[in-house]
């Protein structure tokens, strides 16, 4: 509050911005403890698997580690997203989503540059739609998954990963 001045929303900005910083830092340590979130959605009709990494057993341990695990066995339940981030998906899904947005402008006679802009907000909206740390996050809209899991690597102190989720929904994946 000091550094801000006493603005309160400038003091939340920074504090938010040296949360990034910390997770930006610790990205590159390795995570080989976590836990697997399980839900399993009251009518169980939809069921969940998380697997989240942190790099120790103490931090697995604490409630904000469990909080965050939780959050995202809804937030898979809820959202159903396909990846964890846009580099799991696969080159030629990507290639084959961007073809068909430039299929999709070939007559509109706009420019390149146009179109190609319009091709990269496709893609993104593409992201947010199929990727869980791209998702908005379902408690607080304004916010991305991503971010969620900035804060609680400033809070823990180490870095953590989404490393893969499940997502079952009852008669999903038959052949009819």
């Amino acid at each position: 509050l000091a550094e801000a001045g006493g603005n309160l929303e400038k003091a939340c900005e920074i504090l938010r911005r040296k949360g990034i910083e910390t997770a930006t830092k610790k990205q590159s340590r390795t995570t080989r403890d976590g836990l697997i979130g399980a839900y399993v959605h009251t009518d169980g009709k939809i069921g969940v698997l998380v697997e989240v990494n942190c790099e120790t057993d103490f931090v697995a341990r604490t409630d904000e580690f469990k909080s965050l695990v939780k959050e995202l066995t809804l937030q898979v339940a809820a959202q159903a997203p396909r990846w964890v981030s846009p580099d799991d998906v696969p080159e030629e899904i990507k290639k084959r989503e961007e073809e068909l947005y430039w299929q999709q402008l070939a007559e509109s006679g706009k420019p390149e540059a146009v179109k190609q802009k319009i091709v990269e907000g496709k893609m993104k909206k593409f992201f947010e739609e199929n990727c869980l740390l791209e998702q908005e996050y379902i408690r607080e809209p304004e916010k991305k998954v991503k971010d969620l899991l900035v804060e609680t690597i400033a809070k823990v102190g180490e870095n953590i990963v989404v490393k893969r989720f499940v997502r079952f929904k009852l008669g999903e994946g038959d052949n009819e």
